[in-house]
């Protein structure tokens, strides 16, 4: 195969899957996962994709929100193992915030049924949520993201500031050590960083594949999180780079 007939594949492959690994391509081109990063690396200088530590991610349609379909299906498996190490942080009593993240909806699958107040934008979330006789769900309200199904706006985060909770668990597009937490909407970014404000601690959960990326919309600095969740995936620079900024760092295992 042709190196410029490869590039294109690349780039179909990234914005198929949203985002991708080296070794993956690695696998899929036959070739060398250093010939995969540098082909990552030029076609990055291209703006044809975003990479990120240990792959790419797609940067078609960077400012429009992913549909909730698409995004179940994206990493699902690291998804699912994070969110499980999540729950394991709540005690009962507790009050929390979820954000309209897929991995949210996951934590809310896995939650024990027991006393717990969530505050929550996502549709998703609270649909889960009304399931478990013990847990009492406040949804903020707002205008609907019909793509997220997650409500944002001025009355959503107005409605944040009525609260206060013990742990925020939220999820991003990018986690860059420099340029902070991102979003590709700004609604979400506006929101995430009014659950961070109401908060006492802040808990992230991202897959590897977001670590290295900048998108259009800033949420936070990466010293205003606590503690950082991730798959086995990520590099041990990343690791370290966190946490010397402060930032606990736990990596599971992907099941």
């Amino acid at each position: 195969m042709l190196v410029a007939e490869r590039h294109k594949k690349i780039v179909e492959v990234v914005n198929e899957k949203l985002s991708v690994r080296v070794t993956e391509l690695s696998k899929i081109f036959k070739v060398t996962e250093e010939t995969i990063r540098r082909d990552l690396e030029r076609l990055e200088k291209e703006n044809l994709l975003r990479r990120s530590h240990g792959g790419a991610v797609s940067i078609q349609d960077e400012q429009t929100e992913v549909s909730y379909a698409e995004r179940e299906i994206t990493n699902a498996s690291e998804k699912r193992s994070i969110a499980i190490e999540a729950v394991k942080l709540i005690e009962p009593g507790d009050q929390i915030v979820l954000d309209a993240s897929t991995t949210a909806w996951y934590m809310a699958k896995e939650m024990p049924d027991v006393p717990l107040t969530v505050l929550t934008n996502s549709i998703k979330v609270a649909v889960e949520l009304s399931k478990k006789e013990q847990v009492r769900v406040i949804s903020t309200g707002g205008m609907l993201q019909p793509n997220s199904l997650s409500y944002v706006g001025p009355l959503a985060e107005r409605s944040l500031n009525m609260y206060h909770v013990n742990k925020a668990f939220l999820s991003c597009k990018g986690v860059h050590i420099d340029a902070g937490l991102s979003d590709s909407n700004e609604w979400q970014a506006l929101l995430k960083r009014q659950m961070m404000s109401i908060a006492d601690q802040t808990i992230l959960m991202a897959d590897s594949t977001k670590f290295g990326v900048r998108t259009f919309a800033q949420i936070t600095d990466i010293q205003q999180i606590g503690y950082v969740i991730t798959d086995d995936h990520i590099e041990e620079s990343y690791c370290r780079a966190l946490e010397e900024k402060g930032v606990r760092v736990k990596t599971v295992e992907i099941k």
